[in-house]
């Protein structure tokens, strides 16, 4: 997983389409094996918040990757959710990046569009 992490926060790309998604991530491949690894993990994580597993706004205080993680991946979730036919794929993972970035708009104004526009300029 440790792996995993360090090749989606460095590696992995924003994209918008299942054609470069799988041309960054084919099938099979180990890019495809640590991005299925890392999203699976935050949308369980993500479940646990949104089921009152965890508590929300502790959560929030220290839980940055899934926020990062969820910029990485929105462009690409309708795609995805189309190409799969799973209007609900990452479903969790959305609902709690929404609300994330609204509490931390919330406690510092700007704070998450300067968060959103670091991670749409990492792997450049």
């Amino acid at each position: 997983m440790r792996d995993a992490r360090q090749w989606f926060a460095s590696m992995f790309r924003p994209i918008a389409t299942v054609e470069e998604f799988n041309k960054s991530c084919p099938p099979g491949s180990g890019q495809n094996a640590s991005f299925r690894m890392v999203t699976s993990y935050w949308e369980m994580v993500a479940g646990f918040v949104n089921s009152g597993v965890l508590h929300e706004e502790l959560f929030f205080q220290s839980g940055g990757e899934l926020l990062l993680t969820w910029e990485k991946i929105r462009s690409l979730v309708p795609a995805l959710r189309a190409a799969r036919k799973n209007t609900r794929l990452y479903h969790n993972l959305e609902s709690v990046g929404t609300r994330m970035a609204a509490y931390m708009e919330q406690q510092s104004p700007e704070s998450y569009e300067t968060f959103a526009e670091m991670v749409r300029n990492m792997a450049r």
